[in-house]
């Protein structure tokens, strides 16, 4: 299959006004709520797995597998989502994965047994693979091209807003009401989400029938392989330590649940800033900002288990934590989109594919480390497979 032929099946729209409308931004918005839903149902659980573990009677390694799960069926579910979807309006497929959002969620509040549990984080891994594949570059066909990249972050910061909402709200409403009920009250918001974009996002034509050869296409392009391999070591770092960052407040650094609570919302509130403020430095170059932004987040990584006794000084890691990690997403999305213009799904879905790979390989090997040598290890391991991301972007910044 030639280039051409690519371009012609994912050509983008035709660009609107420079400024766009008001409708638009909510139909921005309302994607930005949509990644906030579900990166919330994602990562909630990392806020009360000693909860589930004990209640379920399940090792906390083995808990670690509500995070896992979703990002192994985020990855098969990518390029299938999108192939599978063919020519469906966008703006009824995005509805569809807020309902599997939704069932999810509900599923998991009444399940019997933790392998129900398991099950229904199949369903999220469904519509969170499904979901980062098509949004990401509705940002630029909503908004257009001058304003895509500033509507791109605004989609993002969803993500940040759901780090925000996800592990303190894991965490604080974990013990205050129970893990069934805070699953419960996630799907309840899942509803009036996936109503809210029914409601205001206009009919979103799909660019073009995909086919498993256009996602070939994608690995041919040089910076875009680059970007994929630096993209997910880096977020197997993240990921091997972000899922047990409660369990590691609680016992090594010896925090009580309240103050962990507070950390975690000031490490979201950090994210939404990196992701907001990033633009800047992402127009400016994304790869060094992709490459700074991970080798610094690696040192804080490795730092914090010698650091566990300094509440302050671990305070104030988790914070530029928040911070870096907010660009690293921003950057690594809008680099993939800007390389390979002919096919926007088509490259959304081999990232995210790649990434949620990148997620469950982390979480997993976390678990593993966790349950056979202790936290600090992970932690540790985590911010030197950071920094090697780093290196790697540095030496194929202009493609592998």
């Amino acid at each position: 299959m030639s280039t051409s032929e690519l371009v012609d099946a994912h050509s983008i729209d035709p660009p609107p006004p420079s400024r766009p409308p008001v409708r638009v931004w909510l139909g921005v918005l309302s994607l930005a709520l949509g990644a906030a839903i579900i990166v919330t149902t994602e990562f909630t659980p990392v806020g009360f797995l000693p909860n589930v573990s004990r209640d379920l009677d399940v090792s906390l390694g083995t808990a670690g597998l509500m995070v896992l799960v979703p990002g192994l069926s985020a990855a098969v579910a990518a390029p299938l989502v999108v192939v599978g979807s063919g020519r469906l309006d966008r703006r009824l497929l995005i509805v569809v994965l807020s309902v599997l959002v939704l069932l999810s969620n509900g599923v998991a509040a009444v399940a019997p047994n933790f392998g129900v549990v398991v099950v229904a984080r199949v369903f999220l891994g469904v519509a969170i693979g499904g979901f980062w594949a098509v949004v990401p570059s509705l940002g630029f066909r909503l908004a257009g091209p001058r304003a895509g990249t500033r509507a791109t972050s605004i989609i993002l910061a969803g993500l940040s807003v759901g780090t925000v909402v996800g592990l303190p709200a894991g965490q604080f409403f974990g013990n205050l009401i129970g893990w069934r009920l805070t699953f419960a009250a996630s799907a309840a918001l899942a509803a009036l989400i996936g109503i809210g974009q029914l409601t205001v996002l206009p009919k979103i034509p799909a660019t073009g029938r995909m086919t498993f050869a256009h996602l070939g296409e994608v690995f041919r392009v040089p910076i875009a392989r680059t970007i994929l391999i630096a993209g997910g070591v880096a977020t197997t770092g993240q990921f091997a330590a972000s899922t047990f960052v409660t369990p590691f407040l609680l016992r090594n650094a010896e925090m009580s649940s309240g103050f962990a609570t507070v950390l975690f919302i000031a490490y979201g509130l950090a994210g939404i800033l990196g992701t907001l403020a990033g633009p800047a430095l992402v127009e400016r170059d994304r790869m060094l900002t992709f490459a700074g932004a991970a080798a610094v987040f690696g040192v804080v990584l490795a730092s914090l288990p010698a650091l566990a006794g300094a509440p302050v000084l671990v305070s104030v890691l988790i914070g530029a934590w928040g911070v870096l990690w907010g660009l690293v997403p921003l950057a690594l999305q809008t680099h993939m989109l800007t390389a390979t213009p002919h096919a926007p799904e088509a490259a959304s879905s081999i990232f995210i594919t790649v990434m949620q790979l990148a997620i469950a390989i982390g979480s997993g090997v976390g678990g593993v480390l966790v349950d056979s040598a202790g936290l600090s290890t992970v932690f540790v391991a985590s911010g030197i497979t950071a920094i090697a991301s780093a290196f790697f972007a540095l030496l194929t910044r202009h493609g592998l």
